[in-house]
């Protein structure tokens, strides 16, 4: 088993899946957010809730269920993120 993840490095993995599962305009399902993420169903539920009010995800409502989708916000958030990510892993640091 491999070391803690932080609150930060669970939304790099949530936006991450986000943009990965995304096709078209469609968004992300849930349940497949929770697979990508390696999270659990009552954990993510808060985070996202967050996301969309901080506008790095987008909610789309379609007939089946409630979809996610990567905002603009987001995508430059995930960016920077993975930036950082890799600057302090060149210097032997964690977030």
């Amino acid at each position: 088993m491999g070391p803690y993840r932080n609150q930060i490095q669970i939304v790099g993995d949530i936006l991450v899946a986000a943009e990965e599962l995304t096709i078209d305009q469609d968004g992300a399902p849930i349940t497949k957010l929770i697979q990508k993420a390696n999270i659990s169903h009552s954990r993510i539920s808060k985070i996202l809730t967050n996301l969309v009010s901080q506008g790095l995800l987008e909610q789309v409502d379609s007939k089946q269920a409630r979809r996610y989708k990567i905002s603009m916000s987001g995508k430059d958030f995930l960016r920077e993120f993975k930036r950082y990510s890799e600057f302090t892993d060149n210097f032997g640091l964690s977030i």
